[in-house]
């Protein structure tokens, strides 16, 4: 979920904006648990990274804007 409260560019963000508009999207990544815990537990903080495994993940460069004041 994603809330906007002031949505506005700035004059020096306009280019790095066309950039970003004009990169075609990418298939979302997938992430897969590779074994399930103890379910009885509800605990999450029983995972750990080593337990996950993301595929199909292949982001762009970031794109550098300087901060507006």
């Amino acid at each position: 979920m994603h809330v906007i409260g002031d949505a506005h560019v700035y004059l020096n963000h306009v280019e790095p904006l066309r950039e970003q508009l004009e990169r075609k999207p990418r298939p979302f990544p997938t992430l897969t648990i590779k074994e399930s815990k103890d379910a009885g537990s509800g605990e999450i903080d029983t995972y750990s990274m080593d337990d996950l495994e993301m595929k199909g993940y292949h982001p762009y460069p970031t794109i550098k804007m300087e901060m507006a004041v």
